[in-house]
């Protein structure tokens, strides 16, 4: 209700609008938000958890046409904790599950309830986090509410209010940087902070009769499809074909092939000194950068050109076939993973013994609901997840309270490498049947393995005081970002002297899908002979974006 051009009362009508509006906000400054990732990895994507969570949430009330604000947040809520995916997407809804809660009996929202399910919003919000972290997006969305309790002692109209909203967000989410160091050194502020405030201004531009750039009708035909759809190249021409190649000479660029690579075509990956250089690029036509190469005086070898577009078919038909087969049968206590990659996932099931993956990892967190159809799929009352992500683990904790009829323990490993661990202990404790006592033994097992990631870097930039150019190979140690280099052997021998490899038994190589055997186990042999007492062996892991993982045992 709207007195002398200010609006009173909020109905569920109005607020499916500024839901909308929101997400078509969200999903319009999404990348925005992906870019602002602290870690230059080609894993930012705090954005496409929020928007994938909240259009999950919209897509849940897109066919009500209800006048009752109670009723239309609790499907909005339901939705957001079915859809949540990644820290912020789960932080997102539980600030709406709080929203909701407090208009749960009620028609319409004023002033004084307004700011009351802000209130409750930030409660829920900061109980969802094991350990709460200021600087982050549980900052921004409580003092924007504060502004709002002490807006709302004064002023009815709820225009304002979200002005107030917006305004105090934006204040808060530039000061993150000086609440989180880290932010700071990354030159960013919070991302999921950011998130939540294009959410916010998406309504308030609703309210004001400003343009999202977006179409509901959009955002639901885009939530129904499945993974096919999602995998359909975006590109008419198909996916292309991925090509490999050596660059041999003398006095050869590396930084200006990097460029020269990453324009003729994606997914560049350049590395090596003057007298060699590793070429990876994805194109559509192969015979482009083997030219260029050629043309700088090179002399190229191990040249290998796939067609992307078949593996990409025969990827579907084999998951197809392998979605349609029964789950496997374990008895007791069952295992879920969270897997990316051809050959890791086998490796878990196949040889590690869990009953079935969960396709996800960097780029692709799993939604609550995905848990939630995987757990449904298998026979077993008790079942562990194993997320192997750190920004999965809050999603699965989730899945806890909501797996009805089912036991359901999360043991919270951060990697591949110590998932692998932890499914050595599950092996040894399987046939106890305790699943406390099976869960509790995992956990204690992740410390025993030190993860070591090598990717490419998405931007310039200094971390943990050490400089970064875009396109350079970095390297994470247990997640912290720990070295960088121009090519793989020299880059991971200071990561493993860095980790304290020297002091342990075993290192494992899991080599990506831009690696061949023959390139893992040369880099392997190189290795070791700086490792001589240690044991090195290679495993076809076939992620993406990471072309090496390492485990130290």
């Amino acid at each position: 209700m709207a007195v002398d051009g200010g609006l009173l009362r909020c109905d569920g009508h109005l607020f499916k609008q500024m839901a909308e509006a929101g997400l078509a906000w969200l999903e319009a400054n999404q990348e925005r938000v992906n870019q602002l990732n602290v870690f230059p990895v080609p894993d930012g994507d705090t954005g496409t958890n929020m928007f994938l969570t909240m259009r999950k949430a919209y897509d849940e009330i897109t066919d009500l046409d209800e006048p009752h604000i109670g009723k239309v947040s609790q499907k909005l809520s339901y939705g957001a904790r079915l859809g949540a995916r990644g820290n912020s997407g789960v932080i997102l809804s539980e600030w709406l599950r709080g929203f909701a809660e407090a208009l749960e009996d009620q028609a319409a929202f004023d002033s004084v309830l307004f700011a009351q399910a802000c209130q409750r919003a930030v409660e829920r919000s900061y109980k969802s986090v094991v350990s709460p972290v200021e600087g982050t997006i549980l900052t921004v969305s409580r003092q924007a509410m504060e502004a709002v309790i002490e807006r709302a002692k004064v002023e009815h109209d709820i225009n304002v209010l979200f002005e107030t909203k917006v305004q105090a967000a934006y204040e808060s989410l530039r000061h993150t940087p000086d609440l989180l160091p880290m932010l700071k050194e990354a030159g960013v502020v919070d991302s999921g902070g950011q998130g939540w405030t294009f959410i916010i201004e998406g309504m308030l531009r609703s309210l004001r009769g400003e343009e999202t750039r977006f179409s509901g009708a959009q955002a639901v035909a885009a939530q129904k499809t499945g993974w096919q759809d999602a995998l359909v190249p975006e590109d008419e021409q198909g996916y292309g074909y991925d090509v490999q190649f050596l660059m041999r000479g003398e006095g050869l660029d590396v930084d200006s092939v990097r460029k020269a690579i990453a324009d003729i075509g994606w997914s560049a990956l350049v590395v090596g000194d003057p007298r060699l250089i590793k070429v990876h690029v994805h194109v559509h036509d192969p015979g482009v950068p083997i030219s260029y190469a050629i043309q700088q005086g090179a002399a190229i070898d191990d040249v290998v050109v796939e067609n992307m577009q078949q593996q990409y078919q025969s990827y579907v038909a084999h998951r197809e076939a392998r979605e349609n087969q029964p789950p496997k049968v374990v008895e007791g206590v069952a295992v879920i993973a969270v897997t990316s990659g051809e050959g890791i996932s086998r490796m878990f099931t196949d040889e590690l013994g869990a009953a079935s993956v969960v396709v996800g990892g960097q780029t692709m967190n799993p939604s609550i609901e995905t848990f939630l159809n995987a757990i449904k799929a298998l026979p077993n009352d008790e079942i562990i997840l194993l997320p192997n992500n750190p920004n999965v683990i809050m999603a699965a904790r989730q899945v806890v309270s909501l797996a009805e009829g089912k036991t359901v323990r999360v043991v919270p490993s951060r990697t591949i490498p110590q998932g692998v661990v932890a499914m050595f202990e599950y092996s040894n404790e399987h046939e106890s049947g305790d699943i406390d006592a099976i869960a509790e033994a995992m956990t204690a097992a992740l410390a025993n393995v030190i993860t070591i990631e090598v990717t490419t870097a998405t931007r310039t930039t200094t971390l943990n005081g050490i400089y970064v150019r875009e396109s350079q190979l970095i390297g994470l140690i247990d997640d912290q970002m720990a070295a960088a280099g121009d090519a793989f052997q020299p880059l991971l021998k200071t990561l493993l002297e860095k980790a304290g490899a020297d002091k342990r038994e075993l290192i494992t190589l899991y080599y990506g899908d831009v690696i061949t055997g023959a390139e893992a186990q040369t880099l392997s042999d190189q290795l070791a002979g700086d490792f001589a007492a240690q044991e090195f062996q290679i495993v076809n892991g076939g992620q993406p974006l990471y072309p090496y993982i390492v485990s130290i045992e």
